[in-house]
């Protein structure tokens, strides 16, 4: 039996960062829409924008999204391929990998 749990810790807590459903809607329209901004996100989950950059947040500091700032304006994408293709499975999609 293999005894990396250093490595299994960090794969849980990617695991349990996406096991919400407001951060798999992210996700996915991330995934969908390419990158976009607190604001899109905010209207699309009709959510207050401060519980969008919360979840954002969370999902930043696991390195599943990365934020660019335009301006005054940060869009954020997907980072982490194998988040994109867990997503892709969860939701019965096959990958543009495959």
């Amino acid at each position: 039996m293999d005894s990396n749990f250093k490595a299994y810790n960090q794969t849980a807590e990617l695991l349990k960062a996406i096991a919400h459903p407001v951060r798999l809607c992210i996700l996915r329209g991330l995934m969908q829409k390419g990158s976009c901004n607190v604001s899109y996100m905010q209207d699309c989950l009709e959510l207050p924008q401060s519980t969008v950059s919360q979840h954002l947040q969370k999902l930043r500091s696991l390195g599943i999204v990365e934020s660019e700032r335009n301006g005054l304006e940060i869009n954020y994408s997907v980072k982490n391929e194998k988040i994109k293709q867990l997503i892709h499975l969860f939701l019965g999609e096959i990958s543009n990998h495959e």
